[in-house]
């Protein structure tokens, strides 16, 4: 079972990715992440945690040479694409434009 404190954070951070959703720009899925991290667009790169580890090390390689943060969701990629707001699945999303939240700021702390 998962502490409180672990729980808090993650549904602090459920909240601001949803703000992100409703008045932001980001991308779902794998290939349109590498899209935006080859372009230099994106500023945060969020990972699922049963993300296959061949996809997740690329992933994380193209975020390390754009000099983009990498925040591994603590939740499947069902609970990534439930916190969007989606029906399907997403293992990997990329933020473009985070709009009235404040979810990299508060991930870069």
């Amino acid at each position: 079972m998962p502490s409180k404190k672990s729980k808090n954070a993650q549904d602090s951070i459920a909240a601001r990715l949803q703000l992100t959703v409703k008045s932001g720009k980001y991308t779902l899925g794998y290939r349109s992440t590498l899209k935006t991290l080859r372009s230099g667009k994106a500023k945060l790169v969020m990972i699922a945690d049963n993300c296959p580890p061949l996809r997740k090390s690329e992933v994380e390689y193209y975020a390390m040479l754009a000099k983009t943060i990498v925040h591994h969701y603590t939740g499947t990629n069902n609970d990534l694409g439930t916190a969007c707001g989606k029906f399907f699945r997403c293992s990997v999303m990329a933020v473009t434009d985070q709009g009235d939240s404040d979810l990299i700021t508060s991930l870069q702390a």
